[in-house]
């Protein structure tokens, strides 16, 4: 069903169907996460801005080509800076978001992008050193850490936070001339809140970091892994049949399942295993991208499962 239709140092843009294209992340990049665009005949709808405003401004000049029209609105998924840095390319349009999402980005990210502009030095270095262990021992992780670290520098100069000004409670209608889009949220999973956009005639659900396909999903203090498992039963339910994710290949329905059975396999082992020191990763997971992350949840949800 997807082909691919544009390429560049960001992302590879994937036609899913005549009207809605996925922007897939290009590891060592600008981007980090996914994003992509609707175009609803009469306007457009950009899901998620990526990471730097390189990145977008490289979306942006992709949907305008693409489309032939200027983006009309702009979502951002959730409050996590790989989702929403990229909004100021999108000034002059609608940016919507959930309320909850609008609150988090605007209290914790004017400090966050701060800090960052002020150590921009510190950035350098570290750049450096890791450009010394290159040399030393060629990993293809480390350049790849290199290239997204060179990005974010370039970045931080101009970067400005750029707040949605316009926000819904629990969903929002878009009504366009050849189809329509349904934005929704069912509360926090991965973040504190997540918000999907459900395109019913094309039969598409863009889904920011509720999903992760062929790749180990980030569990963060902040999740609900439960709740993650309720949200992605219920969207389930929907009329779908191409998930776009926040991370990782453009899936399908049967990729929600595999992530609600990931999480009730990790929950297991956290429930069955006192100590999780000598845990392996399963062989049915050795394929996805960032193995480390499946430690690293292991970990959280140890931690949680003790205090909880």
């Amino acid at each position: 069903m997807s082909m691919e239709y544009i390429s560049n140092k960001h992302f590879t843009l994937e036609k899913i169907t005549q009207n809605v294209y996925a922007a897939i992340a290009k590891e060592g990049s600008g981007s980090v996460a996914n994003a992509g665009f609707v175009d609803l005949g009469d306007k457009v709808i950009v899901f998620d801005t990526f990471n730097t405003q390189q990145a977008s401004a490289d979306l942006k000049n992709a949907v305008e080509k693409v489309t032939g029209k200027s983006v009309t609105s702009v979502v951002n998924s959730h409050w996590h800076g790989d989702h929403i840095r990229g909004n100021q390319t999108f000034k002059g349009s609608n940016i919507i978001s959930s309320e909850t999402t609008f609150q988090i980005m605007k209290e914790n990210h004017p400090l966050r992008i701060k800090k960052q502009k002020e150590d921009i030095e510190g950035l350098s270095n570290y750049i450096t050193s890791l450009e010394k262990s290159l040399k030393e021992n060629h990993d293809d992780n480390i350049q790849k850490q290199i290239s997204f670290l060179i990005e974010l520098k370039q970045s931080l100069p101009t970067l400005e936070l750029v707040l949605p000004n316009q926000t819904f409670q629990r969903e929002l209608l878009f009504s366009g001339s050849t189809c329509s889009a349904k934005l929704f949220t069912l509360g926090g999973g991965h973040s504190i809140c997540d918000s999907v956009l459900y395109i019913p005639e094309d039969k598409i659900i863009f889904m920011g970091d509720l999903l992760f396909v062929n790749c180990h999903p980030t569990i963060f203090e902040e999740s609900n892994v439960n709740q993650w498992i309720g949200i992605l039963k219920e969207i389930e339910q929907l009329d779908f049949e191409v998930a776009i994710p926040g991370h990782g290949t453009v899936g399908k329905k049967k990729d929600l399942t595999k992530l609600i059975n990931y999480f009730n396999e990790l929950i297991s082992v956290i429930r069955e295993n006192d100590s999780i020191e000598e845990i392996e990763l399963p062989s049915r997971y050795s394929n996805w991208s960032s193995p480390e992350v499946y430690f690293q949840n292991l970990k959280i949800l140890h931690k949680n499962n003790k205090e909880g």
